[in-house]
């Protein structure tokens, strides 16, 4: 069973898009994307969670913050992605 991820995000917005067709390649299934451009909720929870406001996605899985896209592909090459994905 893999974790929850949850992504803040842009809709129609690449890097947001790849996020999620990452993790769904690597299983995950359960994926609540929050559209910040849609809801300003979201863009102040995110500001308040992750305290990077200019940088799209912000990407947890379960309740770790992995950071943007190219952190979260970094921390797979380093072997430690799948940890997380498989903590759930």
């Amino acid at each position: 069973m893999t974790a929850k991820a949850l992504i803040y995000g842009l809709q129609d917005h690449p890097a947001t898009d790849v996020a999620e067709q990452f993790l769904r390649k690597k299983g995950v299934t359960d994926i609540e994307m929050a559209y910040i451009d849609l809801h300003d909720e979201l863009r102040k929870e995110m500001w308040a969670r992750t305290e990077r406001s200019r940088t799209i996605p912000q990407i947890y899985i379960g309740d770790t913050h992995i950071g943007t896209l190219s952190e979260m592909v970094e921390l797979d090459h380093e072997g430690g992605l799948d940890p997380l994905l498989n903590a759930g």
